[in-house]
């Protein structure tokens, strides 16, 4: 899938927290924000693409997902954060060039040509990955190695980053054709960037073949690349992009611009990103992967980000101007995209209440940002009982709903849009300030489920009142409309 992902260290945001957050950009999947309690979760697990069977460790831990309702091509779980405050976002879908591909296939499904033959199991994929690593890690640190693990031993079909986060770090993994793997804790003053392409410009192995305090990878990945001839770096500099990564032209159309985009809000003084003496252009294929932003990054910040379409630049689809470049560039927020959460971790927060997920269903442009605890032992049913069929009884799909009427009157409807979004944002926000107050001074954090029930009920009262405004503003704009002044 393709996807957009945003990382924030927490030196880099406003308040101490860690932040991931990720774009899930699939095919218009319909997707619920649930709860997997231990006794829910499978002791064997059984892909559904690559018809691989796995054993699964004793003990999980409760944690949130972001699974389809259609179970049909497997759970895609997306995201989530577990009972013990660690977050995680699968996948980003990176790119790998032919070299490392031919070097180390991708691990893929065979199905057996006779029946006297038994079918190959391919490796494991976006569609597992949560629920094979979330409920068994304490740590994102953790998260890594026990991916990594599975990687070495089961492999993947497909070329992916995770990411993790916990109280005190993050960290970002990428894969490495089927079975290699190498992975970084981003740099606590750092946000890092990251559209759909090999993104780490920079690895320190002799950490990682050491003490291991920001670097892990692959037990042989030094051999891996020697032995098939990877590195094409200059000056004995060691960019794993430049070895693992693949140049497209399409990278200058699809994924660089969003780069770009993201950068040059972070680093609108620090770096030069318009112009004839631009630093940086939306077709440069060497935008850094982190920045220190030039202020703090609060959530707001990552869900602009996550939303851009190029505004205020010749590149927006929406612009009423004819600047000649309107739409040549992917936007991030798009029309297909199912969820998107920031898995944020505070350290000021108890520690029941450290674990607040921000959900975003359909196109982030559009969408409302929800805040709510993790640490429940169920979601309300306005963000967990979704269906297949279009309805207002959920987020999901008022979100499309409004999703797809604004879009088709952007100048119109945009005031009601960012009013909408502010709202849910500031109310969210004052509701989260009182129930953490509440359950700190009680010292009864079994009201998380209490809090998420009235974020609801706010965020329904919210989406209805847009949708009914942004249903009449596309009526108003129907091109059948015709009035008897009119003749």
């Amino acid at each position: 899938m393709s996807c957009t992902t945003v990382l924030v260290g927490r030196k880099a945001s406003n308040d101490g927290s860690t932040m991931i957050a990720r774009t899930d950009d699939g095919h218009f999947d319909v997707k619920k924000l649930v709860v997997v309690e231990p006794k829910k979760q499978p002791k064997k697990y059984r892909t559904i693409l690559s018809h691989l069977e796995i054993l699964l460790p004793d003990h999980p831990l409760r944690y949130t997902a972001c699974p389809s309702v259609d179970p049909k091509q497997g759970v895609w779980a997306a995201t989530g954060i577990n009972a013990a405050n660690v977050g995680m976002t699968a996948t980003e879908t990176i790119t790998t060039n032919p070299r490392v591909l031919a070097a180390d296939p991708l691990v893929e499904y065979k199905k057996a040509p006779s029946r006297r033959e038994k079918d190959i199991p391919g490796g494991i994929g976006e569609e597992d990955l949560v629920v094979l690593i979330l409920p068994y890690i304490r740590s994102a640190r953790e998260g890594v190695l026990r991916l990594g693990t599975l990687l070495e031993q089961y492999g993947t079909y497909e070329s992916n980053g995770i990411a993790f986060n916990d109280e005190n770090e993050v960290w970002w993994l990428e894969t490495i054709g089927g079975h290699h793997w190498m992975a970084r804790r981003i740099p606590e003053e750092a946000v890092v960037i990251n559209p759909n392409q090999f993104g780490m410009d920079g690895f320190d192995l002799k950490d990682a073949f050491g003490a291991q305090k920001a670097n892990l990878c692959s037990a042989d990945l030094r051999e891996f690349i020697a032995e098939n001839h990877l590195d094409c770096n200059q000056n004995s500099v060691f960019n794993p992009r430049e070895i693992f990564g693949a140049h497209r032209d399409m990278d200058h159309i699809y994924n660089t611009p969003r780069a770009w985009f993201m950068g040059r809000y972070l680093t609108p003084y620090s770096h030069r990103w318009d112009g004839e003496n631009a630093e940086f252009t939306p077709e440069s294929d060497h935008i850094p992967w982190s920045l220190v932003p030039d202020r703090k990054v609060a959530v707001e910040d990552v869900q602009y980000l996550l939303s851009g379409h190029y505004q205020g630049t010749p590149y927006n689809p929406y612009t009423a101007q004819d600047t000649g470049k309107r739409g040549m560039y992917r936007s991030i927020g798009i029309n297909r995209t199912g969820v998107t959460s920031i898995c944020q971790i505070r350290p000021d927060a108890p520690e029941a209440l450290k674990g607040l997920e921000w959900i975003c269903f359909g196109s982030t442009t559009f969408s409302c940002w929800l805040p709510v605890y993790a640490n429940a032992s169920k979601m309300p049913d306005y963000l967990s009982r979704v269906t297949l069929d279009a309805s207002t009884d959920n987020l999901f799909w008022s979100s499309r709903l409004i999703n797809a009427l604004a879009d088709k009157c952007f100048a119109a409807a945009s005031q009601d849009i960012e009013r909408y979004q502010d709202a849910v944002n500031i109310r969210g926000r004052q509701l989260v300030r009182e129930y953490d107050r509440i359950m700190a001074e009680s010292g009864d954090f079994s009201r998380t489920e209490e809090a998420n029930r009235k974020l609801c009920d706010m965020c329904r009262e919210e989406t209805v009142k847009t949708l009914n405004k942004v249903l009449q503003t596309a009526s108003e704009s129907m091109k059948n409309g015709f009035r008897l002044s009119d003749n």
